[in-house]
């Protein structure tokens, strides 16, 4: 016999009734993990579960969120890794080749010449600063320069002679601007003094004897000196003119240059050589510890260092040797950081890790993030799998129904 809709309606209202409060309560109780987005207060009083869960605890979920990527993911270990694998030689390699390169483009396109400029007070600052402080410092050593300076002497010094030409040349000067005929003039009235005269005239009675000791007593060196000096400084222009055909007539011009062609340090008993050797070095060494650092600051202010940075940045620019080295330099630079972080990798990241502040920069964005956009990243991760759960809350309230429903009809 057909029953009548009364008399279904006890047995269908359970499964419907089921599924739909199970499927809204759980679409509800995922609503309420975000909203409302912020407390509702009747009254002065606020109103129970509001705002959502994630909303009035999202200060303490930061927290959360951090210490778990923290201490699970981003631990030191892993971060050595990431490190290991970023700063691979290959990337290290490419990456300053390209900043290489690229101060290199900004270095021809640097039209206010700030480069030039940068560079000029490097240079500046090196000679006429940091160098004469160095060397100072340095010239108290009693082995500064020693080496070098002893090779100068040996290869240069030692091994010095003049050439005729040379020779010739310097004779030349000496008896032109050095002794010409006025100076020789001088220099033999000065000489010619009464007592350098009664003491020539007295050795030459002396010391002479046979004919020369008859010409020394009878007729005496006195007058003819006296008289010669008389002459010169009466008659200077003939005494020059004198001179001077005495000059020529012996030949001191060719007896100069010869005497200057033999003149070499080889020629000079081993132990004189060293001697000089020594004086050199330590006449060196003194002055630059007295001097040096004034001679360095003198000569700074002298250069214009602008000019010598433009011509060093131009050389720079159109060197086709800088340009085919960034390579080798690039590679060699990678290497090189490379084996310093291998040693200290581990050192480098623990103190990394504080600086970076990681997990305060995962608390401070969570923090900032508004619970709208806080639910919207959420459901955009999980869309698929909180919509089953609310499906499944339904389907579970439905088959609640079905059994309530089997259990009637059991009675």
């Amino acid at each position: 016999m057909p029953m009548d809709v009364a008399t279904l309606w006890p047995y269908v209202l359970p499964p419907i009734a089921g599924g739909i409060i199970g499927y809204f309560t759980n679409d509800l109780a995922i609503n309420m993990l975000f909203r409302p987005y912020r407390a509702i207060f009747i009254g002065g009083r606020r109103l129970p579960f509001t705002p959502g869960l994630i909303p009035r605890n999202q200060e303490r979920l930061a927290q959360r969120v951090a210490d778990t990527i923290m201490g699970s993911l981003l631990t030191p270990e892993e971060l050595q890794n990431l490190a290991r694998r970023l700063l691979a030689t290959e990337r290290m390699q490419s990456a300053i080749l390209w900043l290489l390169e690229l101060a290199l483009d900004q270095l021809k396109s640097d039209t206010e010449q700030k480069t030039a400029k940068i560079l000029a007070g490097i240079l500046r600052d090196l000679l006429g600063e940091s160098l004469p402080r160095l060397i100072k410092v340095l010239a108290r050593r009693e082995d500064f320069l020693e080496e070098q300076l002893n090779q100068i002497f040996d290869q240069v010094l030692l091994e010095f002679q003049l050439s005729d030409l040379q020779a010739r040349q310097l004779s030349d000067w000496l008896l032109a601007a050095v002794i010409p005929p006025d100076v020789i003039r001088q220099n033999l009235v000065d000489f010619l003094t009464d007592r350098n005269i009664a003491i020539i005239d007295e050795g030459f009675r002396e010391k002479t004897s046979g004919t020369y000791w008859v010409v020394a007593n009878l007729f005496g060196l006195r007058n003819a000196l006296t008289r010669l000096r008389t002459f010169c400084l009466d008659e200077k222009e003939q005494a020059n003119a004198r001179i001077a055909e005495l000059i020529e007539t012996l030949a001191l011009s060719d007896r100069f240059q010869e005497w200057l062609l033999n003149i070499s340090l080889q020629n000079l008993p081993v132990s004189t050589v060293r001697q000089l050797r020594k004086t050199m070095r330590d006449t060196v060494r003194a002055y630059i510890r007295d001097r040096g650092a004034e001679l360095l600051q003198g000569l700074s202010d002298s250069v214009n260092w602008e000019n010598v940075a433009n011509l060093i940045l131009k050389r720079l620019q159109a060197s086709s040797v800088v340009s085919t080295s960034l390579g080798l330099v690039s590679q060699e630079l990678a290497l090189i950081l490379e084996r310093y972080l291998e040693r200290d990798l581990e050192t480098i990241v623990a103190k990394a890790i504080p600086i970076l502040n990681i997990d305060g920069v995962i608390v401070d964005r969570v923090k900032g993030t508004s619970p709208e956009n806080l639910e919207a990243a959420v459901q955009g991760i999980v869309r698929s799998e909180l919509q089953a759960i609310v499906n499944l809350g339904g389907v579970l309230g439905t088959v609640v129904g079905l059994l309530q429903t089997v259990l009637l009809l059991l009675r």
